[in-house]
């Protein structure tokens, strides 16, 4: 099986170095997990700065709401029980929308994958793997890629074709993105991270990030991945239509 790559097709201009800090929660089973966790963070080449250690979701919204974090390690299991990591996710995502969600997996189960990313990880990590793997994980997360492997991504792919249908209008047949929330849909498409997105429609980071969370909630989604894969299917359902009305000729744009 391949290691964990970044997504080419959403793949973002890394910005971070490796003396970029990067603020962290960790949040796990158990506070002695956590701390070896951080101090194995910490204890790495680059900057990362754990600021809070969680072990239940009380613990992670209290440490985010004092300070948030640009990274939240998130165990599959907490204290409360086994997969309530999972749980959290969304809280996290609709609370602090810029803050970026790595799930950590006792084994990389597919369905345990394709549910961290539904619920809004931007990225999953097996423990078994090593913590090299894991500090590039979280840089480039970080930067607004996506963090899983070639099998995980085309299980991931296969799983959303399988999906409900593509949602394009509302009941009433009006366009469900406005058009602010479609020119930023289609440059997360194109691979910009939200920082050249923002320059490009002379937006702040946080504007963009809250677009991206009006255009998850209208289109029954939870990530990147997906609202790609949504603008893909779109254009492609719109060709179907172009060549259908146009007989056998190729219509273009």
């Amino acid at each position: 099986m391949a290691g964990p790559l970044p997504l080419a097709a959403l793949q973002e201009r890394p910005h971070a170095s490796h003396s970029q800090r990067i603020t962290i929660l960790v949040a796990d089973e158990t506070a002695m997990a956590c701390q070896l966790l951080k101090n194995a963070l910490e204890r790495s080449r680059f900057r990362f700065v754990v600021v809070a250690c969680a072990v239940n979701r009380s613990e992670i919204m209290q440490s985010m709401s004092k300070n948030p974090a640009e990274v939240v390690l998130v165990s599959e299991s907490l204290q409360e029980g086994p997969y309530v990591g999972f749980q959290i996710l969304s809280e996290l995502r609709s609370s602090f929308p810029g803050t970026r969600l790595i799930v950590l997996l006792k084994s990389a189960q597919l369905d345990l994958v394709l549910d961290a990313f539904r619920a809004g990880a931007k990225g999953v990590f097996c423990r078994a793997e090593p913590l090299a793997a894991l500090c590039k994980c979280i840089r480039v997360v970080r930067e607004g890629q996506i963090w899983a492997n070639s099998h995980q991504l085309n299980f991931i792919v296969d799983a959303l074709a399988n999906a409900a249908p593509l949602r394009v209008r509302s009941a009433r047949g009006k366009d469900l993105l406005a058009k602010r929330e479609q020119e930023v849909a289609n440059l997360v498409a194109e691979g910009l991270p939200n920082r050249e997105i923002a320059k490009k429609l002379a937006l702040s980071e946080h504007t963009v990030s809250n677009y991206l969370f009006r255009i998850y909630e209208k289109l029954g989604i939870s990530s990147r991945v997906e609202l790609v894969l949504y603008i893909v299917r779109r254009e492609d359902l719109r060709l179907k239509r172009t060549t259908t009305t146009s007989g056998s000729h190729t219509v273009h744009p």
